[in-house]
């Protein structure tokens, strides 16, 4: 597909990385012309040095025959802008970056009356990724497919986790639980398990199962524990702002917010009620302890800066905190699991994987495409939610006579809201919905699974 990026910057590169990995043909436009020759030197890109807004410049980057137009700017109106330009010289996907909370209720508004495709707000996806882990803080991370009837959660074995040495194929016997375990990551390794598969302690293990199962196997694990009541974020910044929303939106949880810029306090203030707004430095020790970060079930930390995030969430874990939470733009999760940390985001990764799920749906039209995409691992594994239409042409056959292409599992079939773990008897039907967890296969369409 041709397609074009408005910014590239941390969202913009991101994605220029990923598109361009799946060979699409990609042009970035972008006012700063260094940035412009740093991209366009280190990927397989085209570049446009100025004003994304311009007609003429869009023009110059081939807007008249583009499929999908994407504004990523800092400017949120300049996106909204952008795209309409996009829209008017012809091209019919239209993606844009709206992260001001005060525009977060008029996106169906974008999409009806000005054309947008779609909209997009990494900070609002990242404290929404934050929460699911602050819900089910048994998991390291938690994603949800079908509209939340399968929950893929990550967890790592320790030494003393019954789990460790048995073979997966012992799983539902051992435990009377509908899970199972779709990857493994073992060391610098990862791979899609059979039943042959051992578990070894140090694993990071990707289950997926209905939320009352999954509780129901982390409590015979032993390592279950209840939702978050009392949490502390540091930063205040726009995910900050929508996370600390979403929980006191939700109830249940105290929720304290330390901010160091004092008219950003006054800001949170007014639009939290809820929430207690600290002015001070959530990287101090002092004020850390005087506002009660001993009594704390989470820690999230969320300023700019990635090394106070993890140097700050590795100081409340060793404070007994056993819930910590760091965002992170520019480290690695290697590096992350080298010194022991576990729950890390990334907003511009899970802004890019949503545009790449999108694009991907859209490049197969009529077909049985891609309806929810997440990227684990460092990218390494994908794990994918297709929506059986009428064109998928192996519905009915027993799954034990059908091939799937190498490293992919069939992970779960949704069918009228009951999750189904497929066995060899089990068929796909029109209507259901079908995870598949992947190496990375960047598949497109439920077709491309079977040989």
């Amino acid at each position: 597909m041709n397609i074009i990026i408005a910014g590239g910057g941390k969202v913009g590169e991101t994605l220029i990385e990923q598109l361009s990995g799946e060979n699409h043909d990609v042009v970035v436009i972008d006012k700063n012309a260094k940035l412009i020759e740093r991209l366009v030197n280190s990927y397989d890109i085209l570049g446009i040095c100025g004003n994304a807004a311009s007609y003429d410049v869009q023009m110059e980057a081939g807007v008249d025959s583009a499929d999908v137009f994407i504004a990523l700017t800092q400017t949120d109106e300049l996106n909204i802008l952008s795209c309409l330009v996009a829209k008017k010289a012809g091209v019919k996907h239209t993606i844009a970056r709206v992260r001001n909370p005060e525009y977060s209720k008029q996106f169906g508004f974008f999409k009806n009356e000005l054309g947008l495709s779609m909209t997009v707000n990494p900070e609002y996806a990242a404290a929404r990724e934050i929460a699911k882990v602050l819900h089910f803080p048994s998991a390291i991370n938690m994603e949800s497919f079908a509209k939340g009837a399968v929950d893929l959660a990550e967890i790592k074995l320790k030494q003393d986790n019954p789990l460790c040495d048995t073979a997966l194929s012992e799983i539902q016997r051992k435990f009377n639980v509908n899970v199972l375990v779709c990857a493994v990551q073992r060391n610098s390794d990862v791979f899609i398990p059979n039943g042959n598969s051992v578990l070894k302690a140090g694993d990071r293990l990707y289950i997926t199962a209905s939320r009352k199962e999954l509780i129901k196997f982390m409590k015979k694990l032993g390592i279950y524990r209840h939702k978050t009541k009392n949490i502390m974020i540091i930063g205040g910044g726009k995910v900050g702002y929508y996370l600390a929303k979403q929980l006191s939106e939700n109830g249940g949880h105290n929720v304290k917010i330390i901010e160091n810029n004092l008219s950003r306090c006054e800001f949170l203030s007014e639009a939290l009620p809820d929430v207690r707004i600290i002015n001070g430095d959530g990287t101090d020790r002092d004020t850390l302890f005087e506002q009660g970060i001993e009594s704390l079930d989470a820690f999230v930390a969320l300023t700019t800066i990635d090394e106070e995030n993890i140097i700050s969430s590795m100081y409340a874990s060793s404070l007994g905190i056993t819930k910590t939470v760091a965002k992170i733009n520019r480290v690695s999760s290697k590096v992350l699991e080298s010194i022991g940390m576990d729950s890390a985001f990334s907003s511009k990764n899970i802004a890019a994987d949503r545009i790449v799920g999108y694009i991907r749906a859209i490049g197969n039209s009529g077909e049985s495409s891609v309806q929810t995409l997440y990227k684990l691992v460092d990218g390494k594994v994908e794990a994918l939610e297709f929506f059986i239409t009428s064109d998928f042409g192996k519905t009915g056959i027993p799954l034990k006579d059908l091939k799937t292409q190498k490293n992919t599992l069939i992970a779960s079939i949704i069918r009228n809201g009951r999750v189904i773990f497929p066995r060899g008897d089990d068929t796909i039907q029109t209507g259901d919905s079908v995870i598949i967890v992947s190496k990375s296969k960047q598949f497109r369409s439920i077709n491309e699974i079977f040989k």
